[in-house]
Order: C-alpha cells, then structure tokens, then sequence
C-alpha cells in the first residue's frame, strides 16, 4: 500500500482561548499550560457530511485519479447526525464513486485501524485504489458548560487515496476494554417494551487515566513496530500522532529520546479532532511540501476502549 493522495477540510468558524474566557471559568493560561490549544475549529454553519465531501475530492483530485477508479471508501467516524446510512455511503454519491464502501469506529483511532483495512483489502486483490477517510464532530459530544471537556476539542475531516505499491507499510493494532475510561452514551428511542434504565449524556472522560494509558500504549506500539520494521526511532522523519494534547505529544517524545524537530503538531490551533487529527496533519505536511519520496512516517493514535493504532508508511507520492 502506498498514498498517492491527501486532502483535508475545517470548518469556517475558529472558537479561541479568549472566547471561551468570556463564556467559562477558565483562560487562555490555564488552557494553554494543560493542553497546548489556543484555538479550535468549530461546526457552525457547515455540516459534517460536507466537511467528509470537501476532504475526499481534494484528496482524489491530489491522487490524480478519477472517482471511477476508487474501488473502496472506508471511512472513520465516531458520531454524525445520520446513524443510518453511514457517512461513506453519503461521501461515496457526493464524489461520483461507484464502489462499496463502509465506516469504522476505534474512536481516535479510526483512521489508522480504516489504514489497516484498507492494506489488506489492497493485498487480498479486491481492490487496487482506496479512499480513506475520517470526519469527526467531537464538539458535538460534550457539554458546552464543562470547562475541563468543551476546550479541548475541534471538528473536521481529512482523507487519502491508497493504491497498490511495494513500499514499506508496518501496523499494529491494539484494543483494551476500558468503558469507564471515557465514553458517550445516546439514549435510543422509546419502545413500549424497554425496561432497563438508559442513559444519555455528554461524554465522560477520565483525563488523568486517558493520559496515563495514552502515552504508555502508544510508546508501546511505537516500539514494537519500530523492532517489526528493522528501524530505530531516529530513522522516522515524522512522527505524525493523534493530537489530542501537546503534554501527551511531548511525553512520547521524551520516552523516544528524539527532539521536537520529529514530532509535527496542529492541535495547538486544531484542538482534538478524534480520528481526524492524524490525516489533517498529514495533509499539511503533504501540502507544505515537508514530506519527499522515500521519507518513513510514523503515525499512531489512541482512543475510547481503549483502542490503539500504529502505522510505518514509506512516503512515495
């Protein structure tokens, strides 16, 4: 598998520290020092289905292929305003596709789990070229009037095309049951049968706990497929992680023993994404001509689960 195309959309409207100084008991310090955000990009008069759309077309159009050629979408999301039919469904009409296409939820870690997916649909020979994408809406999932949750969060949708290739691609993927770590809940609808208690509210997030298995299970990972590969951590020239909080991204880091210079990073100016966060900054490091043939990047992300996931790609566009 290699990409041979990215593309990435925000939304219009951009939520800062200081906006949220005048709504919550907070400030731009106190946010600053837990996570790094100064600004997050926030749904407001687009729709997330639009978002997934402008981010597909911009990366089939970088691919250089028709929509005719995608054989397969496979895209991350966690929630949408559609539960049925999924957000590929939807991208796929929009485009002009005319393949199957289906979406995955690993929570942060969708879209290197849909990766994954995509690798081994490409090598079992039932598809040649494959859109992937995330889309996420996490501002849609928290209350508004919790100044620990509401400020770390960000919507927006990045995707690429994968085709056939000979370059190096190494994953792992890991799952650890842990509902009480961090959640949502929808209540459903009503039956005249129900008889169970349900649950609805916004989400529920342990940071201390998130922190602590976030950066042990992505160092984790890291280290297994970096011994998988032959490669040591200095022969990675990006290591392009789930940007959910700059303490997280430094913590791996300082585990790795590498400086900054490895580590790109938007969340100060994207907040957490969801599964988004990794293919938007990919699609930046594309666009601003920072990757170049032959480059190894590392991605790895960490979600509710707990889930986790971590890639190696040869960059060959």
């Amino acid at each position: 598998m290699r990409v041979i195309g990215t593309g990435s959309a925000r939304p219009a409207k951009v939520v800062t520290n200081a906006m949220l100084e005048g709504m919550l008991d907070t400030s731009d310090e106190w946010i600053r020092e837990r996570t790094g955000i100064v600004e997050r990009r926030v749904i407001s008069s687009e729709r997330l289905e639009e978002l997934a759309i402008e981010a597909a077309k911009r990366a089939i159009e970088d691919a250089g292929v028709s929509p005719a050629d995608i054989d397969y979408i496979i895209c991350s999301n966690v929630v949408n305003e559609y539960v049925t039919p999924a957000l590929s469904c939807i991208v796929q009409g929009a485009v002009g596709a005319k393949c199957a296409c289906v979406d995955v939820n690993a929570a942060c870690s969708g879209f290197i789990y849909a990766l994954d997916m995509a690798d081994d649909r490409i090598k079992s020979g039932k598809a040649k070229t494959v859109l992937v994408l995330a889309a996420e809406e996490p501002t849609r999932m928290v209350d508004w009037s919790d100044r620990s949750m509401c400020v770390l969060f960000g919507d927006g949708a990045g995707a690429v095309v994968v085709t056939e290739g000979d370059e190096l691609f190494v994953s792992r993927l890991t799952t650890k049951s842990m509902l009480d770590c961090l959640y949502y809940r929808r209540r459903l609808e009503p039956t005249p049968y129900v008889e169970t208690e349900e649950i609805s509210g916004p989400m529920y997030m342990n940071g201390r706990e998130v922190f602590k298995t976030a950066v042990l299970s992505s160092s984790r990972d890291i280290s297994h497929i970096l011994k998988e590969a032959g490669l040591t951590p200095s022969d990675i020239k990006y290591y392009v992680l789930h940007q959910a909080n700059m303490r997280i991204v430094d913590a791996i880091a300082n585990y790795l023993k590498l400086d900054m210079s490895h580590f790109p990073h938007n969340v100060e100016y994207s907040g957490n994404t969801s599964s988004a966060s990794v293919p938007l900054l990919l699609d930046t490091l594309s666009r601003e001509g920072k990757l170049q043939r032959g480059d190894k990047i590392l991605m790895s992300a960490f979600g509710a689960g707990f889930t986790t996931g971590a890639c190696i790609v040869e960059w060959a566009k």
